[in-house]
């Protein structure tokens, strides 16, 4: 993975968008390079001001990736954007976020308060300087139109009216499905329409554990789907009432038709629970599996990383070996104990 540089978390930032995959690659990113928690989070600030308005949700939901992914592997980041959060939403709630915006920063604080991210009182004062910003702007949007309307030709009112519906209409977002990062069409896919913030890859014990529960599912159960295969035609077939012949027939046939009431709501209860579990799992599934795709990627790049290192390793160890073979043999010098060498003059032999 690529070293730490302000300059390259710049270029980061600036390639940012509302994707999961973008979100979630960054997240990977400057979770790897938790030791420089406190320059990534002044970076993050500095962007976000800087940002125009409707980016700024999108540097407020990898902030939340980063602090929620990074729990378990240290609570730099966590203690780090707890410090800023506070100018952060005093800024937010200071500019003219658009209705996506700020329903997203509204469920983002939810998440943080449901989930302990933060404790009760900074959750309480991030919503204050939100909600105390928000409401000035209105109330400042309000005066101005008053004071506008008031001075306002009819003929600029209805034009005013004419243009507020036109822009309406113009800004309205279409319906769409968004293509994965293989490209296929995903119910799942991060939307930036969404205002949910990427979900958290679950454990595999809890993917295991769920998995395990369906195999007790309402539709393994084939006891009572073959005892609601085997029911009469007289439970379900209005037109064979007219066979009935007496009372203790029609007594029978109640007590037939209440049983099998009673099982089918049971059953269809168990299918509808059965479903959304199904759909729970699935989300699961598609989290666990980015997840893993983005460890992935992770490795690749640390892989890659290591085989260059290996590469200059390599390289200095064959250096050194060419240094070592230029290098005298000292075995093959003569030994000095043994005669090899004439002995030095005396201090006397040199002035004789």
């Amino acid at each position: 993975m690529a070293n730490f540089n302000e300059d390259g978390l710049k270029k980061k930032l600036d390639d940012l968008n509302m994707s999961q995959q973008s979100i979630q690659t960054v997240s990977l990113w400057l979770i790897h390079h938790k030791k420089h928690a406190h320059n990534v989070v002044n970076v993050w600030y500095r962007e976000l001001i800087a940002a125009t308005d409707s980016r700024k949700l999108t540097f407020m939901y990898l902030a939340n990736d980063v602090i929620q992914n990074s729990k378990k592997k240290g609570p730099e980041y966590n203690k780090e954007f707890g410090s800023k959060l506070g100018k952060v939403f005093e800024h937010l709630g200071s500019v003219r976020l658009d209705d996506k915006s700020s329903k997203g920063l509204g469920r983002l604080l939810s998440v943080w308060e449901d989930r302990s991210v933060f404790d009760a009182d900074q959750i309480r004062i991030f919503k204050k300087y939100l909600n105390k910003g928000q409401m000035k702007l209105k109330e400042n949007s309000g005066r101005k139109r008053e004071h506008s309307g008031k001075t306002d030709t009819p003929q600029v009112k209805k034009h005013r009216r004419e243009s507020s519906s036109d822009s309406i209409r113009s800004t309205t977002p279409e319906p769409r499905l968004r293509r994965d990062s293989d490209g296929d069409l995903s119910q799942f896919a991060f939307s930036p329409e969404s205002t949910t913030p990427p979900s958290d890859p679950p454990e595999p014990e809890q993917l295991i554990e769920a998995l395990q529960e369906l195999e007790n599912a309402a539709t393994s159960d084939a006891l009572v789907r073959e005892k609601i295969a085997n029911l009469p035609d007289e439970v379900s077939d209005v037109n064979l009432l007219n066979k009935l012949q007496d009372l203790a027939a029609a007594r029978a046939l109640c007590e037939q038709v209440d049983e099998a009431l009673s099982m089918l709501e049971a059953y269809n209860k168990r299918l509808a629970e059965e479903m959304e579990a199904r759909k729970a799992v699935a989300r699961l599934l598609h989290d666990y599996i980015a997840y893993q795709k983005d460890l992935l990627a992770q490795a690749e790049e640390t892989l890659e990383e290591h085989r260059q290192k290996q590469v200059k390793v390599k390289k200095v160890r064959e250096e050194l070996r060419a240094h070592l073979q230029n290098l005298p043999d000292i075995s093959k010098l003569p030994n000095i104990r043994m005669g090899g060498l004439a002995p030095l003059p005396s201090a006397g032999d040199l002035f004789t």
